[in-house]
């Protein structure tokens, strides 16, 4: 069962190999601190407020980290280094023996040109490997502009090969992902409720120290000390889904140090949880309307091909069968529930050049086989053959209940909270409103809330938003291109999460321009 606010470029949108991997690794804080008092009743965000920039000057106290020297090694792949950064666990109260060590990977601009610095990126998540998505975007995108920069990852505190959350063994996630998101039975709820609790226990079991310091302000701050490591004197950054939040949080804390930053598949920062859970399971339903608008139009469409109307009751009725009967897999232990379909299904809207896989696991599973939406399940939760987890979902938890108050604390709330949820989204809204509890047995208090990000004195800033965006609304980056104090809005009129270097040569000329150039592009740029 996921929680909500998974905001990332999924691993099946790019070229994971697991190449930079015992190289790149790095300890962490350890996992032995005492409980933290109970997650309060969620309380209104205050939107109303500005996130307020850091001093211009960093504390004396923080030289020791801005001061270090990164050395760098082969990473064992041509053309890869990496190397480890410290940073203070508490940025409040640092401490040196309680350093976080991050692990940092780069691909230096082997082109012809002048160097313009480097260009670091993050994938979102929260959760989501940098490291793993440098790979990608090293050689993925437009070489004009891999060929000009350094290109640079860190995995976020808490993430991957950066001091990694901790919650569940593997076998506990396999059952944790397979619970029953729309309970019909207060024994259902009390199952539902009961895994919650078990999970936020795992996580302050193992990650205790960790978990009140892995926010995305926290997050920034180690980003401006990388900065300041690699001898760049301003941030250039392209941030994808909740890495457009990173990017934001950067720029509202440091606005004089923001060099080019683009914003792609935009987060809003000023709202709060539920209402960004409850806008998500919108953005899934216009994304399965789109899917099924296509669908329908195919003759082997599994959903049929009389409307999209009738696909989604098609899907429904698809659904209520799996909460009745789970199919089978090949794998007695993990049988295909009603959950583990739904998130098949709604990892597949994150890019459409998934949609023909998911035409084909929904045949399948007209026939009575479950294991190719199992399949997109697993991709989705980053579960790998031999059924290993990675740590995607426990710092994706840990960071959103420690950004925001939980969107609903109890099922009362979700059950108040239903009606407006299925509105949103018919197909989808249930399993989303249940899933957006998990923050409200979290075991430490949220320490951010939902507010707005203006950035005043920033650089131009680059928001890109794509009009059919499953994940990130595309009225999050209207929103935030308006917050923003230098905020350019660039729009994409097409499908899929983000859109930079994701095939549009349109969106791609003109975000290569700013990166190259700094020219931002004209007013209401909309791209085909």
């Amino acid at each position: 069962m996921p929680t909500t606010r998974l905001l990332r470029i999924p691993a099946t949108a790019f070229a994971v190999t697991g190449l930079l991997l015992s190289a790149c690794s790095s300890g962490g804080a350890g996992h032995n601190a005492a409980a933290s008092s109970p997650v309060p009743t969620a309380t209104a965000a205050a939107a109303s407020s500005s996130l307020k920039p850091l001093p211009t000057r960093s504390p004396a106290d923080l030289d020791p980290y801005y001061g270090q020297k990164l050395s760098w090694h082969d990473c064992g792949v041509p053309g890869f280094d990496c190397t480890t950064m410290k940073v203070p666990l508490d940025y409040d109260h640092p401490d040196s023996s309680d350093d976080l060590k991050l692990a940092v990977a780069r691909k230096k601009a082997a082109g012809p040109g002048k160097k313009l610095g480097s260009l670091l990126v993050n994938p979102g998540g929260p959760g989501g490997s940098a490291i793993d998505y440098l790979q990608y975007a090293a050689l993925g995108y437009p070489a004009q502009v891999t060929s000009r920069y350094d290109m640079v990852a860190v995995d976020p505190r808490g993430v991957a090969r950066s001091a990694p959350v901790e919650c569940l063994t593997d076998k506990q996630m396999d059952a944790f992902t397979a619970v029953d998101n729309t309970p019909d039975t207060t024994a259902e709820v009390n199952k539902l409720t009961t895994a919650d609790k078990n999970f936020a226990a795992g996580c302050e079991k193992r990650s205790a120290k960790l978990l009140g310091h892995v926010s995305t302000v926290d997050s920034a701050r180690d980003m401006d000390v990388l900065r300041n490591l690699l001898g760049d004197q301003k941030l250039t950054y392209v941030g994808k889904s909740y890495g457009t939040f990173l990017g934001a949080t950067y720029a509202g804390l440091f606005p004089q140090r923001v060099g080019r930053l683009v914003l792609d598949g935009a987060m809003d920062p000023s709202v709060d949880a539920l209402e960004s859970s409850r806008a998500q399971a919108g953005g899934f339903e216009v994304a399965f309307d789109a899917f099924a608008a296509d669908c329908v139009k195919q003759a082997a469409c599994p959903l049929g091909t009389t409307s999209v109307a009738d696909a989604g009751k098609r899907l429904d009725a698809f659904f209520r069968s799996l909460d009745a009967h789970p199919l089978s897999t090949g794998d007695s232990a993990r049988p295909l529930t009603e959950e583990l379909g739904t998130i098949g299904v709604i990892s597949a809207m994150y890019d459409q050049s998934d949609w023909p896989s998911l035409r084909d696991a929904l045949t399948s599973a007209e026939k009575g086989s479950g294991d190719p939406l199992l399949k997109l399940s697993d991709s989705y939760f980053e579960r790998d053959a031999a059924g290993k987890y990675s740590n995607l979902m426990y710092a994706n938890a840990a960071v959103n209940c420690l950004d925001l108050p939980p969107a609903l604390s109890s099922p009362a709330d979700v059950t108040r909270a239903l009606p407006a949820f299925r509105k949103a989204s018919p197909h989808f809204g249930t399993s989303l409103a249940w899933a957006s509890l998990t923050c409200g047995y979290w075991p430490v208090r949220a320490t951010g809330h939902a507010q707005r990000i203006e950035a005043k004195g920033a650089a131009p800033i680059l928001v890109v938003g794509t009009i059919r965006d499953p994940a990130t609304p595309y009225a999050w980056a209207v929103s935030l291109a308006s917050q923003l104090s230098s905020g350019h809005l660039l729009t994409y009129d097409g499908d899929g999460h983000t859109a930079y270097a994701r095939g549009s040569s349109c969106i791609d000329t003109a975000v290569n321009a700013y990166l190259l150039q700094g020219k931002v592009p004209a007013k209401d740029k909309k791209c085909g």
